[in-house]
């Protein structure tokens, strides 16, 4: 089992959980989350002052997925988060040593 670690624009996060979807993924985190990298950040001009705006805003989904289908679901993201252009995101793929559901006790990819 793997965890999937995707920051991705704000915008693209129902585009990308459709895509999971599609694959059978249907359990997922989002969470609202502020950084930057590469696109370090912007000014904005407001009542005429400018501001630093060091960090923006992104999505982070997280999503455990079985073995087999980890190269699907990271296609499946790239593809609905790219919008070509500098802060599409980032996606971090870590393993997973046991999952387990609350309710009924089940453990490893039954639980997912």
């Amino acid at each position: 089992m793997k965890l999937i670690t995707a920051i991705i624009k704000p915008f693209k996060s129902d585009d990308v959980r459709e895509a999971l979807q599609e694959l059978g993924i249907h359990g997922m985190t989002v969470t609202e989350v502020k950084g930057f990298g590469r696109q370090k950040g912007h000014t904005e001009l407001y009542r005429g002052a400018e501001y630093v705006i060091d960090f923006l805003p992104k999505a982070k989904i997280e999503v455990a997925v079985a073995d087999d289908v980890v190269e699907q679901a990271i296609d499946a993201i790239c593809k609905a988060a790219n919008t070509g252009q500098i802060g599409d995101g980032k996606i971090f793929v870590t393993a997973l040593e046991q999952t387990i559901r609350i309710r009924t006790g089940e453990t490893g990819n039954d639980a997912l």
